[in-house]
């Protein structure tokens, strides 16, 4: 019989590629995981994973038992869901990593609606960039994501989570003050093509969708100035060192001295985010009350930011 333990094994190399960092990821030593792949083979019958130089990769045999792992997996969620609902009371623990940001425009103010309508749960915060958090979800870290659409972020069909899309948030264009364009209601990307630019670095989701719209607009920017803390961003550009693209919602109650804010014209770069937890999970009656809590928050807020 397979144990489903050494699945998640499976699937945490299968998503670190090496055996050393899915270690790491389940808090395991790698000969430890490495015991483990071995009793899974043995199972199973069939050589599972492939290691080189380059890493560790499945075989065709371990990428089927990964297809099946994945819905076993699920399964299990939604059997510990029913489990949980059975029992009497509903108390417990929700882990939820989120992005700064997302912390005070969703998650913040769901904690006050669930002390209201869910006081037995409670729930532990932890601050994670936003493409950090789902493969926290995936590794068992934590239970809920809040996390923003990134290059090489699961895609939405992906079978081992589900999305809960929350809302979607315009870039604004922030400019110092003497800026040429500074007096214009609203400024073109292009327009900004010869412009020193500050913003976050390779790799965080903010990164991407700057480079991209600039892209888009015909020209790569020339990134002089690097943060991923958007209260420095805005410090840099009132100090005349250059123009940026900030999510709107990191711009509410900063200090703009030195700046102007204005909209992007035409199609504005934009966030999507959402919250994810492992498949079968989503009906566990400890995260259903989190999960419908920021959906909620974001509906209020649907003025500054809309749904996806």
């Amino acid at each position: 019989m397979i144990d489903a333990r050494r699945l998640r094994i499976l699937r945490a190399v299968a998503d670190h590629r090496t055996v050393t960092a899915a270690a790491a990821a389940l808090y395991l030593t790698p000969s430890a995981v490495s015991q483990q792949l071995a009793a899974l083979e043995q199972e199973t019958g069939h050589r599972l994973v492939e290691r080189g130089a380059r890493g560790a990769r499945l075989t065709a045999a371990g990428e089927i038992l990964l297809s099946h792992t994945n819905l076993v997996l699920a399964q299990l969620e939604r059997a510990e869901a029913e489990l949980a609902d059975y029992s009497a009371g509903i108390a417990g623990t929700v882990t939820v990593a989120a992005f700064a940001t997302g912390i005070g425009l969703v998650l913040a103010p769901a904690l006050t609606e669930l002390a209201r309508t869910a006081p037995g749960i409670r729930v532990k915060v932890q601050d994670a960039e936003g493409d950090a958090s789902v493969p926290m979800v995936l590794d068992r870290q934590v239970d809920v994501a809040v996390a923003v659409e990134y290059r090489g972020a699961p895609a939405e069909d992906d079978r081992r989570l589900t999305r809960v899309p929350l809302y979607s948030e315009p870039f604004d264009a922030v400019l110092p003050v003497g800026h040429r364009l500074a007096g214009q209601a609203q400024v073109a990307v292009a327009d900004l093509a010869q412009d020193p630019w500050i913003g976050p670095y390779p790799g965080n989701p903010c990164h991407d969708v700057v480079v991209l719209a600039c892209e888009y607009a015909g020209f790569a920017p020339r990134l002089d100035h690097s943060s991923d803390d958007f209260h420095a961003v805005v410090a840099l550009a009132g100090a005349d060192a250059g123009v940026a693209l900030v999510p709107r919602s990191a711009l509410r109650g900063m200090e703009l001295t030195g700046v102007v804010v204005r909209p992007v014209e035409g199609s504005a770069p934009t966030r999507r985010v959402f919250a994810a937890v492992r498949q079968g999970a989503e009906g566990h009656p400890l995260i259903r009350p989190v999960l419908d809590a920021m959906e909620a928050v974001a509906v209020r807020e649907a003025g500054l930011a809309a749904r996806s």
